[in-house]
């Protein structure tokens, strides 16, 4: 992914990581389309940020993100970046079924959602000279936050099928890229002033950082998800999932 003279679509991009990435994007000098569900947080977004532009999309509705990204297709064919952005998280008691609506939610959202729009837009982007798709998993993908057990599985889950995605393209011009969030300040779980979260704009330095190096990974890891990147293969996973217990 060159860091300029993209055109970008990052889906989930009304708050958090998502918009913070997409006007980053958009001022190293990409086209950036932010999507999202709520109408009136996208107008305003673009209102804020002349040269932004914005789709409205669920990528729960299977429909909507034929008909939509269809359209963009149309209205945008240098589209040649997918950043598949998804996530929703909250809490589950496993000790009863209460659980089941929350984690069907949480598969729609951060699983589905971001695999209809892979479905949807690789053979396009397959047609571009260099394209990228981007995942966007979690830290928890590695070890999990007990409180957030679908949460944790849908990142697992993203980041095994960006493993596949990576080998089965490779004959392709798409790089696949996946970003592998730690905790960061954002509404997320409620963790705005959070001691134990990155703050945001530490993370995107980082983060656009390393989408600017000549030696760019597959796996964009800021240094604060390291320890949960590879507590197993330090031997760590244990203490650190105890250490992820008491949250």
């Amino acid at each position: 992914m060159n860091p300029t003279g993209n055109t970008v679509l990052v889906a989930g991009a009304t708050s958090g990581i998502g918009l913070g990435l997409a006007l980053r994007l958009h001022t190293a000098g990409n086209r950036v389309i932010v999507s999202g569900r709520r109408e009136d947080r996208l107008a305003q977004i673009v209102a804020e940020n002349p040269g932004v532009e914005s789709v409205v999309l669920d990528t729960t509705d299977p429909v909507a993100v034929q008909d939509v990204t269809a359209q963009l297709v149309q209205r945008f064919p240098d589209l040649n970046v997918l950043v598949a952005m998804a996530g929703i998280m909250l809490p589950e008691d496993l000790h009863n079924s209460g659980f089941l609506a929350t984690a069907e939610a949480t598969v729609a959202t951060n699983f589905l959602g971001p695999v209809r729009l892979i479905a949807a837009l690789t053979e396009h982007l397959a047609t571009r000279p260099q394209a990228t798709i981007m995942t966007v998993s979690s830290g928890l993908a590695f070890v999990p936050l007990p409180i957030a057990p679908t949460y944790n599985a849908t990142k697992a889950a993203i980041h095994s099928f960006t493993e596949s995605l990576r080998v089965q393209l490779a004959d392709t011009a798409i790089e696949v890229l996946e970003l592998v969030p730690p905790a960061v300040r954002t509404a997320l779980m409620g963790q705005e002033e959070s001691d134990n979260a990155m703050p945001l704009d530490a993370f995107l330095d980082e983060v656009m950082d390393i989408l600017g190096s000549n030696d760019r990974p597959n796996e964009i890891l800021v240094k604060a998800v390291e320890p949960l990147r590879f507590a197993e293969a330090r031997g760590q996973y244990a203490d650190v999932l105890h250490m992820l217990s008491s949250h």
